[in-house]
């Protein structure tokens, strides 16, 4: 009978317990905690959202820069050889004119010997100006150090690019995306393109433009 008095005592008191919790302030709290999560989720929805539109919109650039450069890449190389030939044509620019200042100087050398007076010194004065020839055309060499370094990183990024596309299944994955046209050329705009490279076929040569005016 003790122990059924107990279990009864136990019982009555739970009841109270259950009485006592206040149904509405449970409804309140799980419907507080409820907004906060949503709140959360809308975050990270916006989050995910931006990151979407980041990549789609890096991959059109991407495809862009591809597509406009040439599908293996033509373009990119006829830059880097039109810097190779601009390397070339300063370097032989720069071997005519210190011949030609070697010329003057031992001229002018010859000259100084002979002369006497006032025509010495100018003979002198055309040596000095020699010497500043030679100095300047120091210029060939850092040219071709910078050009070079330029055509480095060209490569450089061309690499990276190509390692981006593969990471998104390759050349393959960029055909159905839309990218931006160059702005096309018209007129005589269209007709310049520059000096022709000597791997270029097809082009006018100076034999040919000679002959137009004979």
């Amino acid at each position: 009978m003790a122990e059924i008095a107990g279990l009864k005592s136990l019982l009555q008191k739970g009841e109270a317990k259950q009485s006592a919790i206040d149904p509405q302030a449970v409804s309140e709290k799980f419907m507080a905690e409820f907004r906060k999560e949503l709140s959360e989720a809308g975050k990270l929805k916006v989050e995910l959202d931006a990151i979407y539109e980041a990549i789609a919109q890096t991959k059109k650039e991407i495809a862009t820069l591809h597509h406009t450069t040439g599908a293996k890449g033509e373009e990119m190389t006829r830059v880097t050889n039109e810097l190779d030939a601009v390397v070339i044509g300063t370097e032989g620019a720069t071997e005519t004119i210190l011949s030609a200042a070697e010329f003057i100087d031992e001229t002018a050398n010859t000259l100084s010997a002979r002369m006497k007076g006032q025509d010495a010194e100018l003979a002198g004065d055309i040596q000095d100006k020699v010497v500043q020839i030679f100095e300047a055309c120091n210029f060939q060499d850092l040219t071709g150090q910078r050009i070079t370094k330029v055509v480095n990183t060209l490569r450089f990024v061309e690499d990276r690019i190509m390692q981006m596309m593969d990471i998104w299944g390759g050349i393959e994955s960029f055909k159905d995306i839309e990218v931006d046209q160059r702005e096309r050329k018209d007129g005589d705009a269209a007709l310049l393109n520059g000096p022709a490279l000597e791997t270029d076929v097809d082009v006018a040569t100076q034999d040919d433009i000679d002959a137009l005016f004979a």
